[in-house]
């Protein structure tokens, strides 16, 4: 069936319209303005995540046991390289760019916690509950998480090079765009996963349920899939070339092509490739149209439009020009509202930063056995209890630089507070 492909109307002398065409043509015109002038939405009101601290630069609890410390809930970049938590309820914490490089977790609760753009390379999360834990960019090269609970947790861009997910439970967990090269999935559970353009190279998946998982352009290449279940599955562009998917069941996934996989997999729907399938190569029955082809040939085109509708039309277009000046005016002030949002956001969440910052040095003092100099310390809380009060009165963004130069006198003053308890071996 030929398709249609109408011109631009640019492209075509005005004489060929008729009356008709003309109308519709100023009905559409003034469409367009009006949604031009209304619907616009400020680009600066999307919410940006903050950059993560510098790794280590938080507390320091390298290789501490906290299986029996109640930690507090602000741990970002902190440094608990070989730490271990065995059973620790870390619900909620905020581990942001933490190391926890060879730490123990098992049995851990990580419920809800955030580690992204941690280091967890070779940490052991075996029977760990990381049930919606964030960790999106987070490095897990070599990370054990055997019998792991990770329902709905977020590992999007994380590399997962080499990890153990033997028997892990990934059910609605995102792993978009994810790299788990030579991981091991074996008899993992990961029904319903975002996986789009994920890494799977060389990865064991035997066994593995992936029912109504996004595999959109996944690659899978040399990976084995023996006896795994991609039921209802969704596989547009996914590459099995290589992958072995002997006994791998297909039950209405959809857009399966096998092409360069090897084995004989099992329950394929009609429409998909099976492995040695050449594949159908894609037809275009477009051809090209032209406005002429759909005028009989003996038609009467018209002279042209008249004075009346080119009044008309003129009148159409300043009405046109009218609102989308108003328009333009009308989103300066939602842009402006927009950016006084998104400001206060950032500026209230580096407030309540700044508050874990003094939380977390008041934790590793303590746990430490060691006290600070007063003079600073005191200067940390006032620059805290001053960048509150320049929150709560700013109207402008202007105003808010206020607040942030209140944080950065404090934040100066915890740097000293952790020199000077550097200086006399109170922190390592």
């Amino acid at each position: 069936m030929r398709r249609f492909t109408p011109l631009p109307a640019a492209a075509l002398p005005l004489s060929r319209f008729s009356s008709r065409s003309l109308s519709r043509l100023l009905s559409l015109t003034l469409l367009a303005s009006v949604s031009l002038a209304f619907v616009a939405l400020p680009a600066t009101a999307v919410h940006a995540a903050s950059a993560p601290c510098k790794p280590g630069s938080g507390v320091k609890l390298r290789g501490k046991d906290l299986t029996s410390a109640t930690l507090p809930y602000a741990m970002r970049c902190a440094d608990l390289t070989g730490a271990k938590l065995d059973g620790v309820d870390l619900t909620g914490k905020d581990l942001t760019g933490a190391i926890l490089r060879k730490a123990s977790l098992k049995e851990a609760d990580l419920g809800q916690a955030r580690l992204d753009y941690a280091d967890l390379r070779g940490a052991d999360f075996s029977e760990a509950d990381l049930g919606q834990m964030q960790a999106k960019q987070a490095n897990l090269r070599g990370a054990i998480l055997t019998d792991a609970d990770a329902v709905q947790a977020e590992f999007p861009h994380s590399d997962l090079t080499g990890a153990v997910l033997t028997r892990a439970v990934l059910t609605q967990a995102n792993l978009t765009d994810a790299k788990l090269v030579d991981a091991d999935l074996k008899d993992a559970t990961l029904g319903q996963i975002k996986g789009r353009t994920a890494d799977f190279t060389r990865a064991k998946l035997g066994e593995a349920k992936l029912g109504q998982a996004h595999m959109e352009h996944a690659v899978l290449r040399d990976a084995d899939l023996s006896e795994a279940e991609f039921t209802q599955a969704e596989l547009d562009g996914a590459d099995f070339h290589g992958a072995n998917v002997d006994k791998a069941s297909f039950i209405q996934a959809d857009d399966v092509n096998l092409t360069g996989a090897k084995g004989t997999p099992k329950d394929l729907p009609d429409d998909a490739v099976a492995p040695g399938s050449a594949g159908e190569e894609p037809v275009d029955d477009a051809s090209p149209s032209t406005w002429d082809q759909d005028v009989p040939p003996n038609a009467v085109r018209p002279k042209g439009p008249s004075p009346a509708l080119i009044l008309v039309i003129v009148s159409g277009l300043g009405l046109s020009l009218t609102l989308i000046m108003w328009g333009v005016a009308h989103r300066r002030r939602e842009r402006f509202v927009a950016e006084m949002a998104v400001a206060r956001h950032a500026a209230e969440e580096d407030v309540t930063r700044f508050g874990e910052e003094i939380d977390a040095l008041d934790f590793e003092m303590k746990i430490n056995q060691v006290s600070g100099p007063t003079h600073e310390w005191r200067a940390a809380l006032d620059a805290y209890e001053a960048a509150k009060q320049a929150l709560h009165v700013a109207q402008t963004p202007y105003d808010l630089q206020a607040a942030a130069m209140a944080i950065g006198r404090g934040r100066q003053a915890l740097h000293e507070v952790r020199s000077r308890l550097s200086a006399t071996g109170g922190s390592h």
